[in-house]
């Protein structure tokens, strides 16, 4: 009876101003934000030092530790923020994808604070909001515009027309980038996370000392499967000859390694901007946060006269400011969801 109730419910109608919280929980960080008219006040992200040891997530542990983080870390937003629980207008949260448990928690926690208050319930496409996370601060880039989305999960090019219609163009039939990036640093002896180590070696590295070999596919799609397997059989090659091969060479091997998943994707996102004829390009994601991602996209961007955007390093990965900043846009649209709403691990796009 409480659930029928709840969901009948009529809420406001579209708001100038709107008090938003944003409320993330897909993978290994509990993270909440307060989005104020458009604006992101704060991000706070309680990360979760556990699963090093064990060289990647593990998703029972990291639900554990949502439920142990979420309650303080939103304590901790709306305090610093100065905005009390009535104040506010909606509540968004990651409904997905992301690991099911993780979800769990932070959609449970949501969906109970938004009924106590009678306020929106606003479910966030996780992947989505990488790309809206852009309209946190300036530069905002004016649709359409291209957004290569990279991520330890995702890898995709996407033509964004609005907050709610996005176009997919071209993404990965396999692996994402980020899975490349850790996979290859894990061959390397590298601890987990292994990406932010590839890019720190890189700088001192030779880029042009190795190269692999390169995986094709049709069209604007990915692969990189191939290329985790080529780093894997050079290195055994290399390893028999010289057992402190990885060692004498390791700056080197990242530098190369890094060139060279740079490379596949920024070829496959010229080939976008130019199909779609839109100079108007952003990258968001985890993999975003990469130095060497970075400035090839700037170089691009000289030659070919594009406008580039680049999220702040604190909105590349996995944050509840980019819920928040999602949660206002989609607030303005009325996209709000359910009681019933159920967290998706693979919430198709």
């Amino acid at each position: 009876m409480f659930y029928e109730l709840a969901i009948s419910l009529s809420w406001p109608s579209k708001k100038a101003v709107a008090i938003i919280l944003g409320i993330e929980s897909s993978c290994d960080e509990t993270s909440a934000s307060v989005c104020i008219d458009g604006k992101v006040i704060n991000n706070e992200i309680a990360g979760q030092d556990i699963h090093e040891q064990y060289g990647g997530v593990v998703p029972e542990l990291a639900s554990r530790e949502h439920q142990r983080n979420i309650v303080p870390v939103v304590n901790h937003v709306l305090t610093h923020a100065g905005i009390n629980v009535k104040d506010l207008d909606g509540i968004a949260y990651t409904r997905g994808p992301g690991l099911l448990g993780a979800l769990l928690i932070g959609s449970s926690f949501a969906k109970a604070m938004a009924s106590s208050l009678d306020i929106p319930l606003i479910p966030v496409h996780h992947m989505k909001a990488h790309v809206l996370a852009h309209f946190i601060d300036d530069p905002k880039p004016t649709y359409p515009f291209i957004c290569l989305t990279v991520s330890g999960g995702h890898t995709q090019i996407l033509r964004v027309n609005s907050p709610t219609e996005m176009n997919i163009l071209g993404q990965t039939q396999d692996d994402a980038v980020g899975e490349a990036f850790d996979k290859a640093a894990k061959l390397l002896g590298l601890p987990y996370p292994g990406g932010p180590m590839i890019d720190k070696l890189s700088k001192e590295g030779d880029e042009n000392k190795f190269s692999f070999a390169e995986s094709e596919m049709p069209d604007l799609d990915y692969s990189f499967s191939g290329i985790k397997t080529s780093i894997l059989y050079f290195l055994r090659k290399e390893v028999r000859k010289n057992e402190n091969f990885i060692d004498e060479n390791l700056n080197d091997l990242a530098a190369s390694i890094q060139k060279v998943l740079i490379s596949m994707l920024m070829d496959k996102l010229i080939k976008a901007a130019k199909q779609e004829n839109i100079n108007q390009i952003a990258i968001a994601g985890g993999v975003s946060a990469n130095s060497g991602l970075r400035e090839r996209l700037e170089q691009e961007a000289q030659k070919k006269g594009w406008d580039i955007f680049i999220p702040d390093f604190q909105y590349c990965t996995d944050n509840a400011g980019m819920i928040a900043i999602s949660g206002h846009l989609l607030f303005q649209e009325q996209a709000f969801g359910k009681l019933t709403d159920s967290p998706l691990p693979r919430m198709p796009f």
